[in-house]
């Protein structure tokens, strides 16, 4: 008799997914990533909230979820917190939505401030992964964790008082999407969450007196990646490292960087619907159409000018005040540039001050607008990103599917997927290095100049619609990974591999 292949079984554990509830890019990765992974032959599924709408959502998608367990009691202070699971399948993925009512109501997803009240949703989530095996059946090998939201799952696989003990867990890989944010609360919940007192040292929770979820998930975890290479460099420097730098140096045989992708069904301009005129990179002539709808959208003649984009969250990360400092320059120089996006009051009320002043230039929509945003990838001429640091970034990679070439500065992802074409023959995108407004106008002004040239410009516009950033190579990346976890953990049953010097990683 033939034995049977044992399919890699992969639990994804995320506190958003697109298209049921989304903030960000992680929102995004979370709800593409497994479906490449399932495409590999993995065999994937996903826990989330069900946070407002995502079950009506999912409903109206014709994919009405079906009732798994209906009590769901997990042990959250002195007493069980009930919840709800529910699964359905999401672009072949099978996919588990956690209902607990008073937990997950905020449609925001993440509180504006944290502690131990705002924080229990994620701590409930953690729980109900770990718990998901003995309620379904289905005993995951590796448990794929995002972002500090979801930290406690390796947290508390090592640590509590239950969960730390239990034998024959699967392994855990923590993916930092954003360094910046962290999960630290005050000491209290160590008790609420009925974690073992080592939990909280310095080889643990413990942060400056408080508790620090994502230090203690990249502490516990077997292998922690980053959403990119060069950002896995960055975040061990005092720059761009958020206080971790030094502890995540110190692991830094178990990290590594994978860079994100898009999924090319989804971000497609040969047949997206949402566009008014469908193009490729063998016929591009349909973008011209997309332009003229871009700008009639803000009542602007089409008198030949470049139309710029920006479309993201205002927050000093993305480069806001390089933006900002840069206008009255892009005023003088003839162009358009349309900014779609929310973010910090400040710079919303900076920006509508700008756009009363620089009304010929500046077209500006405050809102999280799906629609009129893919209009903008699919219109615009040239598409900024300035950020500050960015670990990976998505927004690029849409622009290039759709034809807008990127000007970017050199940090993160940006630096790892966009290739200045007055470097490289080959380039398709234009970059700058210092974080500054200046730097940004000289690289607008070099793309602006290469968009002047008609000839120059169709080349470039063709080599960026022709890049392959899907998630076919960073999914068979993960998979390696996966396997190899996978391997020294049955090897070294009950071993945790990062207190293992001799843990051979991948």
């Amino acid at each position: 008799m033939t034995r049977q292949k044992h399919l890699t079984k992969v639990l994804h554990v995320s506190p958003e997914m697109a298209p049921l509830s989304k903030v960000g890019g992680l929102g995004d990765v979370t709800g593409s990533l497994p479906k490449a992974l399932q495409r590999l032959g993995l065999n994937v599924r996903v826990l989330t909230p069900a946070w407002p709408g995502a079950l009506e959502k999912a409903s109206r998608k014709g994919l009405t979820p079906r009732l798994e367990h209906h009590h769901l009691a997990l042990a959250l202070g002195s007493r069980a917190t009930e919840g709800r699971l529910w699964s359905t399948v999401l672009s072949g993925v099978h996919t588990y939505l956690l209902e607990q009512e008073e937990l997950f109501c905020d449609p925001a997803i993440y509180p504006s401030s944290l502690d131990a009240e705002t924080i229990r949703p994620f701590a409930f989530l953690a729980l109900a992964a770990l718990e998901l095996a003995a309620k379904t059946g289905w005993e995951p090998d590796i448990l794929h964790v995002h972002d500090w939201a979801a930290a406690l799952v390796p947290v508390f696989s090592r640590w509590h008082r239950y969960w730390g003990d239990r034998p024959g867990k699967g392994a855990t890989v923590l993916t930092i999407h954003n360094l910046a944010h962290q999960g630290i609360v005050e000491a209290e919940v160590i008790e609420q969450w009925h974690l073992k007192p080592e939990a909280f040292q310095l080889e643990g929770l413990e942060y400056y007196g408080k508790v620090n979820c994502l230090k203690g998930g990249i502490l516990a975890s077997d292998a922690v990646t980053t959403v990119s290479p060069t950002y896995a460099r960055e975040i061990m420097t005092h720059e761009f490292g958020s206080g971790l730098e030094g502890l995540l140096s110190s692991v830094k045989d178990k990290v590594s960087g994978i860079l994100n992708g898009i999924d090319p069904d989804d971000w497609n301009p040969t047949k997206d619907p949402s566009i008014p005129c469908t193009f490729g990179p063998d016929d591009t002539s349909g973008k011209a159409d997309c332009k003229r709808a871009l700008l009639s959208r803000f009542e602007w003649p089409d008198d030949g000018r470049p139309v710029l984009s920006f479309v993201g969250r205002l927050f000093h990360q993305k480069g806001i005040d390089l933006l900002l400092g840069a206008l009255p320059d892009l005023a003088r120089h003839r162009v358009r540039l349309v900014v779609i996006g929310t973010g910090e009051k400040e710079y919303e009320d900076r920006l509508k001050e700008a756009a009363r002043r620089f009304g010929k230039t500046l077209g500006l929509r405050l809102a999280y607008d799906e629609a009129l945003a893919r209009l903008a990838y699919a219109g615009s001429d040239i598409f900024l990103m300035p950020s500050a640091f960015e670990p990976c970034g998505l927004s690029q990679l849409i622009a290039l599917r759709y034809g807008t070439i990127p000007v970017v500065r050199a940090t993160g992802g940006l630096a790892d997927t966009i290739v200045d074409t007055d470097e490289n023959s080959e380039g398709y995108g234009f970059v700058f290095k210092e974080f500054s407004a200046s730097a940004l106008l000289e690289a607008v002004y070099r793309a602006i100049k290469a968009y002047r040239n008609t000839k120059r410009w169709r080349n470039i516009l063709e080599r960026s619609m022709r890049q392959d950033f899907s998630w076919t190579r960073s999914a068979q990346t993960y998979q390696t990974l996966y396997e190899s976890l996978r391997r020294n953990k049955r090897a070294r049953p009950g071993k945790n591999p990062a207190e293992d010097e001799r843990w051979d990683r991948p």
